[in-house]
This record gives structure tokens, sequence and C-alpha cells, in this order.
């Protein structure tokens, strides 16, 4: 060995000539190391390759759309990622820019959407500006004239073939091809046209086929391209189009609309966003404007939503303190039976216990319904009843807990146990030969230590169940119905009555249903941050 050859030599001689030198052979870790670093630039690359493709892939419909702001933020997007994770100065952002986009697209900005649609009007009538409402007129109200010219139609769609935006790819007499939306008439490049004039494939549009078509033949009715001074095309089956003339013209210097068959002159109210005649009747065609806090007055002032708003608000704290109360006794009393050291089958008991939460949410909702079912129900039968569970206040909102319950338990169970096993039994005992009989040992040691933990989780598990549509809407869709109010019932809940008034009518009230959709959101974050500031005490457990 090297060391041993120069081991006698004196301070500053050379080093004996037959001393071995360090090998510079790479080691086994280095290279090692070097395969890591390569493994990890591959990944990264496929990684950024694959965020580009996402990105490029969102570009697509925003070019289409001539949304210029939506490309310029996916843009900023992409190069703040490719900036992040090709430096090497911004090693702490790497880890948090991926959560901060996500808490962005998830949670700010839907939230930040929601707030502005709950100060509009918007709703099936009032989605666009008052330019797009005036070309709806107008297009809508177009009629087939001698002179109208007729156009090879090819009905497509933007994106998915069954909610994309519709379009028409319409081919002329001189074989000149061109898209008509909403907006107007605008040239179509890149397509692929066949003898008959029929378009086949078009860059950024879906061909739809004809079952497609009729599936979507009441919008298709309802569809009409503007092309200026009162003129629009329209389908006359799948395959022709034409453009005529528009019954309902528009005119700027009385900001109104002209019924010329009827005569009838429909003025513009630039604040309830829609044209209206002398009568009070309203054109179906409106427009967005801002109504401020007229929605949230709606249901806190108005007499006829009031009294259901504030009745459905308190039913929807008494469900969600009962569901969350009694599945937290409940998987907590399990918990306790089965954490006994002694008892045997501790595994099979405890999957028993747990199949509920194992199974489909969706299907075990409607097996309840059915299990309360009057004539047939299971419940009725074994226990030789004739309630009729949905069809009363009480028996309804019985039915609805007790479902719940049976349902939510399984996973305060399996909390608990966790718990409880994060608990040294020495503190119980330690407690008992203080003095302490089983309970107090559990209310004074185990139960502190308990809360600590889930604490949170009863938080969560409440603000779940304020919000739980499917617990309402699958078991009782709200009902019963009050005689004296039929848009408000005995087990409804501010989700599901949100949902009845905004969209089980006539129009979808976009704008209504997300003032109500903040105030629940308002209602559970002030009860959930309460509840969690007051809950740090419990975790000053000596």
């Amino acid at each position: 060995m090297a060391a041993s050859d120069n081991a006698g030599a004196p301070d500053g001689a050379p080093a004996h000539p037959t001393a071995r030198r360090p090998s510079r052979s790479p080691l086994p870790g280095g290279r090692f190391a070097r395969e890591g670093s390569l493994v990890g630039q591959v990944v990264k690359i496929g990684l950024l390759g694959l965020f580009t493709a996402l990105g490029v892939w969102a570009v697509l419909p925003l070019y289409i759309g001539g949304n210029w702001l939506g490309i310029g933020l996916v843009v900023a997007v992409v190069g703040l990622v490719y900036y992040v994770y090709l430096s090497k100065r911004t090693v702490p952002a790497k880890y948090l820019v991926p959560g901060v986009l996500f808490l962005m697209v998830f949670q700010i900005f839907p939230v930040l959407y929601t707030m502005s649609t709950s100060v509009t009007n918007m709703s099936d009538g009032h989605r666009g500006s008052k330019e797009q409402a005036i070309a709806a007129v107008e297009s809508l109200s177009v009629t087939r004239t001698a002179d109208s010219e007729e156009y090879v139609l090819t009905v497509a769609a933007v994106g998915d073939p069954e909610t994309g935006e519709l379009v028409f790819l319409l081919t002329d007499a001189e074989g000149d091809t061109r898209v008509g939306d909403a907006d107007g008439l605008s040239e179509l490049g890149g397509a692929t046209v066949e003898d008959s004039g029929k378009v086949t494939d078009a860059f950024g549009y879906t061909i739809l086929t004809p079952a497609e078509i009729n599936e979507r033949s009441g919008e298709l009715e309802e569809f009409a391209v503007p092309t200026g001074s009162g003129a629009g095309i329209r389908s006359s089956g799948l395959s022709t189009a034409y453009e005529g003339r528009a019954l309902r013209v528009y005119d700027e210097s009385c900001d109104c609309v002209t019924d010329t068959e009827t005569g009838d002159v429909y003025t513009a109210d630039d604040e309830r966003g829609a044209f209206y005649n002398d009568e009070g009747q309203r054109l179906p065609q409106g427009w967005q404007v801002n109504v401020g806090a007229d929605n949230f007055a709606r249901f806190l002032f108005d007499p006829a939503f009031a009294s259901s708003f504030f009745s459905i608000l308190l039913w929807n704290i008494v469900f969600a303190v009962a569901v969350t109360g009694l599945v937290f006794v409940v998987g907590l009393a399990v918990a306790l039976t089965l954490h006994v050291p002694k008892m045997r089958g501790k595994v099979f008991y405890r999957v028993l216990v747990v199949l509920p939460y194992a199974m489909s949410s969706l299907a075990m909702y409607l097996l309840w319904r059915d299990m309360f079912n009057t004539d047939f129900g299971v419940i009725n039968q074994v226990l030789g009843l004739r309630i009729d569970w949905f069809g009363s206040v009480w028996g309804a909102r019985a039915a609805v807990i007790l479902a719940n319950v049976w349902l939510g338990y399984p996973y305060m169970f399996l909390v608990a146990t966790g718990a409880l096993q994060a608990i040294p039994r020495e503190l119980g005992q330690a407690a008992q030969i203080d003095g302490a009989n089983p309970w107090q040992a559990f209310r004074q040691v185990t139960l502190p230590l308990l809360m600590v933990a889930m604490t949170p989780i009863l938080v969560a598990t409440f603000a779940f169940n304020f919000n739980n549509f499917n617990a309402v809407w699958l078991l009782t869709r709200g009902g019963p119905l009050f005689s004296d109010n039929s848009t408000a019932g005995a087990t409804d809940l501010l989700i599901t009555y949100t949902y009845r008034l905004a969209f089980n009518e006539a129009t979808a009230q976009y704008g209504y249903a997300a003032a109500l959709s903040v105030m629940i959101f308002l209602i559970v974050s002030v009860i959930s941050v309460t509840s969690l500031w007051r809950s740090k005490a419990l975790k000053e457990v000596d």
C-alpha cells in the first residue's frame, strides 16, 4: 500500500518511488451521477416539450377566436416556465411555480370569474355585447326573398362537436369559401372542398356529421350569420343556405329596432340590456350589462325570495352540522371499539366498516332512494311501516341525514383509527393509575389529543356537506316542495336551490347563480376560518 511504503519518510521527503499514485479513473459514484444527470436532462426536455405542446394546443382556439389577451397570457406562462426550469438561479421557483399555476387555474381564476359574473345580468338572453345582440335580432328575423343568394352549406363547430360554437362553412356560386359565425362572415383559407362545394376539412373547425347536426337541430334553427344592412344567412336543410332580408331592422338614430311586419318599435334599455316596446314586451335577444348588487339584493331583500333563502340557509346549517356531528360520533365509536387490543378479527371488521366508503356514492344514493320507497322500500317492509318518507318534511330530512351518515362515517372511522394509533396507550394507563375511570381518561386525555388531528378534518367535512349537491338532489331533488312556494323544497340546500332557480327554468340565469355561489362561498369561508381559528387552542395540549 502507498501509505505503508511512505510511512517512515521524514517530513518533506519525497514519496517512495514505488508508492502508488491515486487512480484518476472515475469512481462508480461519479458514473452514476453522470447517468442520473443525463436521465434528468432527458426528463426535463420531455416535460418542457409536453408543456410547450399544451401551450400550442391552448393557443390555436384562442387564435381562431381572435383572443389576443389570452394568447399573450399563454405565451407569458410558457416563457415563465422555460425561464424557471432552464435557469440555475431559480431553484426555489422550480418547486413553487407548479403549485402557484395550479392554484391560479383551479382556484383563483374560477373565484374571480364567478365574482365578476355575479354583478352582471348574464343569462341565456344576455351573453354577448350590444352589437352582437343587434346582429342576432336582425339575422334571426331573416326571410328568403326572390333574389336571395344561395350557398353550399357545411355545418361545423369550433372545437367539440357537441358543445362548440356553431359555424357555417359556405361556398358561393364562384367556388369561393367563407366561414360565418355569430359575428359575421370572414375568409376561409386552407379548406378542402369537393366538386359539389361541400367542405370536407377546414383548419380549426370540426365538420359535424348528420347525427351530430340532428342533436343540435334546435340551435341550428335559431342560428344565423349577420351580413350587415339588415341581411343575414340562414340554413335551408343540411346542405344549403340563403342570404335574405331581415324583418326586424335596427336604427342607430333612435337606438331602436323596428319590426317591418307589425310596425312595433323596440327601444334599447341599456340598464336592463334589452329592447322593449311601449307595452313592456322585450325581444329575446339582449346583451350583458353590469347590474351591481341587484342579484344579491334579489334574494336578500325581495320578499318573494328572502324568506326562502333564509329558511333554506337555516336548514343547510342544521344539515351540515347534524351530518358532520353524527359521522364523527359513529366513526369514532366504531374506531374505539376496534381499537381494543385483545379483540379478534379486527381486519375483517375494518373491511366491513370501510365497504360503504369504497362504493360509488352515486349508486348508493339511488339505492337509498329506493330503500325509502313507501310501498316497496326495504326500510318500511322490515319495520312494518307505511311512512311516506319523501312526502313529509321531517321524513325527507331524516332520510337525507341517515343516508349521508351511512355513506360518511367510514371515512371518519379511518381518520379516527389513524389518530388513535398515534396516541401512546401509556397515557391512558397513567391516567387510570392516577384514579381516573375509563370515561374520564378518554375525555381528559384521549379526546383532546384526537381533536388536534381531527378538527381540520371536521371543518373540511362540514364544508363538504354544506355544498353536498348529490346528497339531496339524487335522493329528494330538494322536495317535498312547499305548497306556497314552488321554487323551494324542505330538503333544499343552498346549492340545490341555486340550481333550481338558475338552471331549471326556461332560461339559465348565470348572473343570479353566480351571486348565490358567492354567498355560499362567503358563508362557508367565514364558518371554516372561524372554526380553524378557534381550534388553535387545541394545539396546546400537554
